[in-house]
């Protein structure tokens, strides 16, 4: 197959299996960090009520789904592609900053949890799973 195809592919994968655990651990995280009592986190409309009160604590879960969303994706990423592996990589944090960045605009959040998110997840973990892949394609030449 094609390189262009093939890193379109890894582009798309990357995508969804990021989405996915992004997803699925904010999907558990409130039977491993109960929200507080009286927090609708139904709806959209009812955490945007709720969100005063929200404790640093309520906050850990979201920011892992992120890294960890995020990490997965360009890992992932980066395995498939066939050459501009970092770049790739990067695309996918980029992806999923803009993703954090609507998501902060549709359901505003403190501001130290606002800067720590856009400046720790996203483009941080893309950059590690990068330099993982390329470091071991390197190893794996010698």
């Amino acid at each position: 197959m094609r390189p262009v195809i093939i890193n379109i592919l890894a582009v798309a994968a990357g995508i969804v299996i990021g989405s996915a655990v992004n997803m699925g651990i904010i999907m558990i995280s409130g039977s491993i960090i109960p929200p507080p009592d009286g927090a609708d986190v139904t709806t959209m409309e009812g955490l945007k009520a709720s969100m005063h009160l929200f404790q640093p604590r309520h906050f850990i879960l979201p920011f892992l789904a992120h890294t960890i969303g995020t990490f997965a994706g360009a890992l992932l990423t980066a395995i498939i592609a066939q050459n501009h592996k970092m770049k790739f990589a990067m695309g996918i944090g980029v992806y999923f900053l803009v993703g954090g960045i609507a998501n902060i605009i549709m359901l505003p959040s403190p501001l130290w949890f606002t800067i720590f998110d856009l400046v720790a997840a996203y483009i941080p973990m893309a950059y590690l799973a990068g330099i993982i892949i390329i470091k071991k394609q390197n190893i794996k030449k010698i």
